[in-house]
């Protein structure tokens, strides 16, 4: 063990001292310019190319990448299926089983086999971008400026970016998400589902009957509804900024890290990066999953009938 753990040790330091020497750290104690670009941060996709009037953006070059990484893992996986995996089919299997014992424990057996493929393909894709954005090539290959502009040698476009960074990407998921709770909610009661949103029956009672009592309560629980749907909409917001923010935070801690000292310090963020894409992927699954749970739920007056 001593004789593995010194050399890693010395390598790192080395790494270490090279890091602070070529980045920002470094420039400023030995009085000189930085071996590396001043980062830019360009907070819209930036665009590579046209399909006719069509704009294909470094963002969604990043989200077809990890479309077909995840279609061509998965078709690696099962391509000769065996009774008793191993290699790929194994791990596609252990993925698959984690995540059905996840929705399973949520909303049951029957209703699992229902929600898992929306619910493993939200997890994967969120966390396969994140993962995928990590790789070299995604802040070193881009386009370049043109010769003769004062930024001539820089990248003036990068040819990916993880999708997560631009904001439709969030917000298309998002959409989905909704879209999904909404479906299987109405899906589980029919019209009675609207009942959740328009609740003006102990109004109109009230009304009626000129009761005021009734009219009160009916006034409240019609002002519930409306609150209902608020909230709801709230769901979409919630989707769209907490991905985008998570994402973009970690783009600009990576990029500022590599600037100051590469290598070693940059690792660590790496590291955390990682567990970030997991756990932003875990939540955005979860909450699309408990939101669904609470959709097809029968409501109060479901049960008392």
């Amino acid at each position: 063990m001593r004789s593995v753990l010194i050399p890693f040790g010395i390598i790192t330091v080395a790494l270490l001292l090279i890091g602070l020497v070529t980045g920002i750290v470094g420039a400023n104690l030995f009085n000189r310019e930085s071996l590396l670009p001043t980062p830019e941060f360009h907070i819209a996709p930036q665009t590579i190319f046209h399909l006719g009037a069509f704009k294909v953006t470094n963002t969604l070059l990043s989200a077809w990448l990890t479309t077909v990484v995840l279609v061509a893992f998965f078709a690696m996986a099962t391509r000769r299926m065996a009774i008793v995996p191993k290699g790929l089919q194994n791990v596609v299997e252990i993925i698959v089983e984690q995540l059905y014992n996840f929705v399973v424990s949520v909303v049951g057996e029957v209703n699992g086999r229902r929600f898992l493929p929306l619910i493993a393909t939200i997890f994967l894709f969120v966390a396969f971008n994140a993962w995928i954005a990590l790789l070299p090539i995604y802040p070193s290959v881009g386009l370049m400026y043109p010769e003769g502009h004062e930024l001539a040698g820089n990248v003036q476009a990068h040819l990916l970016r993880s999708a997560g960074t631009d904001l439709n990407m969030p917000l298309a998921l998002g959409i989905i998400s909704l879209l999904a709770i909404e479906i299987y909610g109405l899906k589980a009661h029919g019209r009675a589902y609207f009942s959740e949103f328009i609740r003006v029956k102990t109004l109109a009672r009230g009304i009626r009957r000129l009761n005021i009592g009734m009219i009160f309560m009916g006034a409240i629980d019609t002002f519930v509804g409306v609150l209902e749907i608020f909230s709801h909409g709230t769901r979409l917001l919630s989707f769209t900024f907490r991905l985008f923010g998570n994402m973009t935070a970690g783009e600009i801690v990576l990029t500022m890290s590599t600037f100051l000292a590469s290598f070693v310090v940059s690792i660590v963020f790496y590291g955390l990066e990682l567990l970030v894409g997991f756990v932003q992927a875990l939540i955005f699954a979860g909450l699309t999953l408990a939101f669904i749970h609470v959709a097809v739920t029968p409501h109060e007056e479901e049960a008392h009938d």
